[in-house]
């Protein structure tokens, strides 16, 4: 089982940058291309150890999500974005469609947030290809779940940022990207390891 996974994992990262860039060109001409922008402009509110700050946000799937509706049932891996139809962002998370399988051997499941609005972020997703985890809206009160997490941006738009929570409840990873850049999927997959261990 551990060999399927690894060579799971080692196809994923040769297969993963074609798969998502690839992606994201079908649909090239309606993404907004923001320019290079500032990598970091927030200061984290939260921190390794510490009980993650819960949250009821409304899904694209018409469901409300509370983070602790998974306490002592799954680990959560909260995947903040800044902004529906821009290039990185249609770029990581149908990446992370491939990456169902390695989520799931460590128990663990996605949360993707946008402060984006649900009208907005239902378009996006069906045109990206319908994806395995729940995406949710931090739209109202605007970024008011990124602004306790510390990862809201002067101009109203979130960190490109993952926070690993076990289902106890305590963050155990947190990584806040350069925002015009894609997390490295092999960066999330040791964080899974760590806390699966």
């Amino acid at each position: 089982m551990k060999k399927d996974i690894f060579v799971g994992m080692f196809i994923l990262f040769l297969a993963l940058p074609a798969v998502s860039m690839a992606a994201s060109a079908a649909y090239g001409e309606k993404i907004y291309d923001p320019g290079l922008l500032a990598p970091v402009d927030s200061k984290l509110a939260i921190g390794l150890g510490q009980k993650a700050p819960d949250f009821t946000l409304p899904a694209v799937s018409g469901k409300s999500i509370t983070l602790s509706q998974f306490r002592g049932k799954k680990n959560v891996l909260i995947s903040f974005i800044p902004a529906a139809w821009t290039p990185v962002c249609s770029d990581q998370w149908p990446g992370y469609n491939i990456a169902k399988p390695l989520f799931e051997s460590h128990d663990t499941l996605l949360l993707g947030v946008s402060v984006d609005n649900i009208p907005t972020l239902f378009a996006w997703t069906r045109e990206m290809g319908d994806l395995w985890f729940e995406v949710l809206s931090d739209f109202w009160p605007h970024g008011q779940t990124a602004s306790t997490y510390g990862v809201l941006r002067s101009n109203g738009t979130a960190e490109r940022a993952l926070i690993l929570v076990d289902k106890q409840g305590i963050i155990r990873f947190i990584h806040v990207s350069d925002i015009n850049v894609r997390p490295d999927l092999g960066m999330i997959m040791d964080a899974l390891k760590k806390i699966s261990q």
